[in-house]
């Protein structure tokens, strides 16, 4: 910063006008406003790191209570599908784990439409 003082007193000089006060003053208002400058600067290069240090934590974290969620709800359809009667559990499974249609699961476990449609409804309530 003294340097930095040095300069700019050197470059601005001929702009010292001696009936606004001594060359000690003047010299003095300019090393406060480039101090001042620094420690402004300094602190907005911390802030900035801070803020990118919470941002990157943020995001860890909510990776990581995205992933305990995922194993929690995870666990809990476990434990509701271990609720259902056989019958249900095996339209509930191919629908909303393979994917089938109401009618595909239908074909595939030889079963009327509308008791399928009826055992969903059963499971999902349960």
């Amino acid at each position: 910063v003294t340097q930095e003082v040095m300069i700019e007193l050197w470059r601005q000089a001929a702009r010292y006008r001696p009936e606004a006060g001594s060359v000690t003053a003047w010299a003095a208002t300019i090393a406060h406003r480039r101090a001042v400058d620094r420690v402004r600067s300094a602190q907005a290069a911390s802030d900035r790191e801070h803020a990118q240090a919470a941002r990157e934590h943020a995001t860890a974290f909510d990776e990581v209570t995205e992933q305990v969620e995922a194993r929690l709800e995870s666990e809990q359809v476990r434990r509701c599908l271990r609720g259902l009667t056989e019958l249900q559990r095996q339209a509930v499974t191919l629908a909303y784990y393979q994917g089938l249609t109401y009618r595909e699961v239908a074909e595939s476990l030889r079963t009327p439409l509308p008791t399928i449609k009826t055992r969903m409804r059963d499971g999902l309530i349960r």
